[in-house]
């Protein structure tokens, strides 16, 4: 498993859909996810800080887990399959460790809340992990656009060509101020 960290939360200027951008914590791997535009505001306010007069789901959910006596330990993004990301939040539940099945993105609404981890499995780095270049903000990789696989990755031809949208998604996302964070 690779540490991630949220990078940011952006947005398509094409058809307005989200998409949250983690980071490897130390190297220059992307992992973008498309989350829904609910999810994306409960991560964006809480990495902003902004309070709100009422808890939101991820928050009374927060709640609940603690109520319980359970604690998050972190979260994983475990699987890419037919495009469709999956994630795990592990919790320490009477000191037995439980992993409970999550759309990525209500993991990470939890995992912004609780101060965890956040973790992803090199296999899906693999499939969909990007390199940015620095000045453009554009993918970089192999000449199709599509990033370099190691020789022993094998990825069929029918998984590259679903892939291709989602390259041509992250390709015209608005990046000019990729590096610009919010202190």
């Amino acid at each position: 498993m690779i540490e991630m960290t949220v990078d940011s939360i952006r947005v398509s200027l094409m058809n307005y859909q989200r998409v949250v951008i983690l980071k490897e914590k130390a190297a220059e791997r992307y992992l973008p996810i498309w989350i829904g535009p609910s999810e994306a505001d409960a991560i964006a306010v809480k990495l902003q800080g902004v309070s709100v007069p009422r808890p939101l789901t991820h928050d009374l959910l927060i709640s609940v887990i603690d109520a319980l006596g359970a604690t998050i330990n972190s979260i994983v993004v475990s699987d890419l399959k037919n495009d469709t990301f999956y994630a795990k939040v592990l919790l320490s539940v009477d000191g037995e460790q439980m992993e409970v099945d999550s759309r990525p993105s209500d993991a990470l609404a939890l995992a912004v809340r609780a101060d965890v981890s956040i973790f992803a499995e090199e296999a899906v780095l693999d499939k969909a992990g990007i390199l940015l270049d620095r000045e453009t903000g554009k993918p970089v990789g192999s000449p199709d656009g599509l990033p370099a696989k190691d020789a022993d990755t094998k990825v069929s031809e029918d998984e590259m060509k679903k892939m291709s949208a989602f390259y041509d998604f992250i390709n015209n996302l608005d990046l000019e101020d990729f590096d610009k964070r919010k202190s």
